[in-house]
């Protein structure tokens, strides 16, 4: 995708309309391979690309019964995941993450 379309292009008014924009939801524990995910971007991609690190995993129905899923994330977590994007260089993170729902800016 990124080969089609280049790094996210933002217009006067704030709208999108050309570019490669990446959501990567956070999970407890790691599992969704925040550190991974991060290293690909920044090395194949571009450290250009605009990540919107969500924090929004809630665990329902029956994850309880999943190792790993079975809570929500915690605030520690969450930060890490952006302290992560950063180390890779990664600086175009969506502003709304950076205030999360733990109400701070990061």
């Amino acid at each position: 995708m990124h080969r089609q379309v280049g790094d996210l292009v933002l217009d006067q008014d704030g709208l999108a309309p050309r570019g490669l924009l990446v959501r990567h939801p956070v999970l407890p524990d790691g599992i969704a391979g925040t550190e991974e995910v991060m290293r690909f971007l920044a090395e194949e991609i571009s450290t250009e690309t605009y990540i919107n690190v969500m924090d929004q995993y809630r665990p329902c129905f029956k994850a309880e019964r999943s190792p790993g899923v079975e809570r929500a994330l915690m605030t520690a977590e969450f930060d890490q995941a952006v302290a992560i994007a950063r180390r890779y260089g990664l600086g175009r993170l969506d502003h709304r993450a950076m205030v999360s729902r733990f109400g701070r800016v990061l």
